[in-house]
């Protein structure tokens, strides 16, 4: 059975199946006059569908509990799924008044292909089902005769009772086909697990993700936020936030230098030939911001009239086709390889409004670039070195390696059209990729059709403390700009040769790094990226000028303090020093100035032995050292 066989082919399963009993719910609920369904898929950890509703529906988490009932009746009832298939033509009548479903029609299927269909029904309806009667009806009127079909690839159980915990999660608003210029339609998503108790555990991780959640604790800790006066997905760092930002950077700056890069800084704008050249206009602008116009008068530009000597700038989305400026700055000979070229570039791309979220997609972001030129004998050397110093990465902010997922982005063979270049660039460059993962020992999994549009990549996820993927470094491998940018070199017989480029990017983002960071420590930082690692906490204002002595003397050392001046009682400050995170707190009073000691705590109450300034720096700097 496929239950055993195959656990997470059944589960998702279960899903597709949850998804479609929701969507017969919903209809005999509101009839096929006032809501009408569009599409949704199995997910990750569940599965949404979205509907198009009568304006006078209002739908709510607490409508829940109902549904969830009217679910969970069809679930005992062990109704059945069954499989068919009928022609487009015949698929599209059958549609006929569904705007969405014809669409995806047109979109997902072709002329002379079979359309696959799932019937929903009691066992004994179902069995009793002509495919010839479905063939030449419409949805409406099937659901006249107690049917729910609808188009699906599946999978699909065999009987609703295989599902074991059914749960709606909750309500949000999509753009249909993820378009803001489209209809607004309402989305439920819920999930399906084989047993309660698989059900409630991740009902219980739910209730720690939003704990987490990394926009909650940047609001606790005053690290950032997102002004819509300045803009949607433009976050803003606090003093706090702007130091853990100065942390990481430093630390990403001292490894690059230690790793043989060299570092190059590029505009926020570039001229618009730059990016036709690059083929990021052709195959990217859909997330680019418009042209800027320049070269015209305040005056010129209000009568709308051109200017001759106008030209078009574009904030930029990517740093590389600055980065193959620079290398066509000068010639260059084979024996100057490789080149290593290092920026924290602010890159802007117009995502769209309901894909926003907090630092992990925004509009604006640092993106912690490389490009390495190279000669193809240093291309392999090269991989390998990239990959080495990703892992490095991981581990020195707190990950395992058994936490880092790696995957294979291919091109799509069926979709040669979306993709710059030829075949045997691409065949090269996705064996090469597959050699290299497979020499390190990464445990990765190839996926067709997620390669960027100029070559493959390995993209490296880092599961957090609750088992979340989150995608942070990429290695891409691109054979399209040396030649869209004409770059070459002198090789040793004297003849041009085009140079390899290698993308890559460690962090991502800082934006979406630095989230993730909050959500997998819970805001408890580890002490070398605590923006305030020590907070001095002076019983009296008598111990305040001995309170002062410790922060000029911890300062000097680097360390990063305050002092909670406030007349508060000591209870209360060790509170809000621990509900700001901070990882050591001393404790001054009359004995500790009395023995010039300080008396030291953790934030996890944890209270160590009374030490001296300079034992306490040593133990501080021991931890800071080791990166815990």
């Amino acid at each position: 059975m496929l239950k055993n066989n195959n656990p997470k082919q059944f589960l998702e399963s279960m899903r597709h199946s949850g998804e479609h009993i929701l969507t017969y719910v919903m209809i005999k609920t509101f009839g096929t006059t006032r809501i009408k369904m569009a599409m949704g898929p199995a997910i990750e950890d569940g599965f949404y569908f979205d509907f198009d509703k009568d304006e006078a529906i209002q739908i709510s988490q607490l409508d829940f509990p109902k549904w969830e009932k009217e679910v969970k009746k069809i679930i005992k009832a062990n109704w059945t799924f069954k499989k068919f298939e009928m022609s487009l033509e015949a698929a599209k009548k059958f549609f006929i008044h569904n705007e969405y479903k014809l669409e995806l029609l047109e979109e997902k299927c072709k002329y002379g292909e079979k359309v696959i269909f799932y019937s929903l029904a009691p066992k004994d309806k179902n069995e009793n089902l002509k495919i010839e009667e479905v063939a030449v009806s419409t949805f409406e009127k099937m659901w006249e005769k107690g049917y729910f079909i609808d188009f699906c690839k599946g999978p699909h159980v065999e009987k609703t009772g295989e599902i074991g915990a059914f749960k709606l999660l909750r309500v949000a608003s999509a753009y249909w086909g993820g378009d803001e210029k489209n209809k607004q339609l309402t989305r439920i998503y819920g999930t399906t697990f084989a047993t309660e108790k698989e059900l409630s555990e991740y009902l219980n991780l739910i209730e720690e993700a939003k704990k987490r959640d990394h926009r909650k604790i940047g609001r606790e800790l005053d690290l950032f936020h997102i002004d819509e006066k300045v803009g949607l997905g433009l976050p803003l760092w606090h003093p706090k936030g702007a130091i853990l930002w100065r942390v990481i950077e430093d630390f990403w700056y001292q490894a690059h230098l230690r790793n043989g890069y060299q570092l190059v800084k590029t505009p926020h704008i570039g001229n618009r030939s730059l990016w036709e050249t690059s083929g990021h206009w052709n195959f990217y602008n859909a997330s680019m911001y418009p042209p800027i116009e320049v070269g015209q008068t305040l005056e010129e530009q209000q009568k709308k009239n051109k200017v001759k000597e106008s030209e078009q700038y574009l904030l930029k989305p990517m740093n590389c086709p600055f980065h193959m400026q620079i290398y066509k700055n000068k010639p260059h000979s084979y024996r100057e390889f490789p080149f290593r070229w290092a920026e924290c570039g602010t890159v802007y791309r117009f995502e769209k409004k309901g894909e926003l979220s907090g630092l992990t997609r925004v509009r604006g972001f640092t993106q912690d670039d490389a490009h390495i030129i190279c000669r193809q004998d240093q291309v392999e050397a090269e991989l390998k070195r990239v990959v080495d110093f990703i892992l490095f990465i991981y581990q020195s902010f707190g990950f395992s390696l058994e936490q880092v997922n790696v995957y294979l982005s291919l091109r799509d063979p069926d979709n040669k059209d979306k993709y710059a270049g030829g075949d045997e660039g691409w065949e090269f460059t996705e064996e090469v990729l597959r050699k290299i993962a497979k020499e390190k020992k990464l445990k990765f999994k190839e996926e067709k059709g997620e390669a960027a549009f100029y070559g493959p990549k390995l993209d490296f996820k880092v599961c957090d403390a609750l088992g979340r993927e989150w995608q942070c470094s990429t290695l891409q491998f691109d054979f399209n700009l040396p030649a869209r940018f004409d770059l070459s070199f002198i090789n040793q017989a004297g003849e041009e040769e085009k140079p390899y480029v290698l993308h890559r990017a460690l962090f991502g983002s800082f934006e979406r790094f630095i989230g993730l960071l909050l959500e997998h420590y819970a805001g408890r930082l580890p002490l070398w990226l605590s923006p305030v690692q020590v907070k001095i906490l002076p019983i009296a204002d008598r111990h305040n000028d001995y309170s002062e002595k410790i922060k000029a003397q911890l300062e000097e050392r680097g360390m990063r303090v305050e002092v909670d001046w406030r007349s508060e009682r000591l209870p209360a400050k060790i509170r809000d020093a621990q509900m700001e995170q901070i990882p050591l707190m001393l404790v001054v009073g009359d004995e500790e100035v009395e023995k010039e000691m300080i008396s030291v705590r953790k934030r996890d109450g944890k209270k160590l032995e009374q030490k001296s300034v300079v034992d306490f720096i040593k133990y501080s700097e021991e931890i800071i050292n080791a990166k815990q």
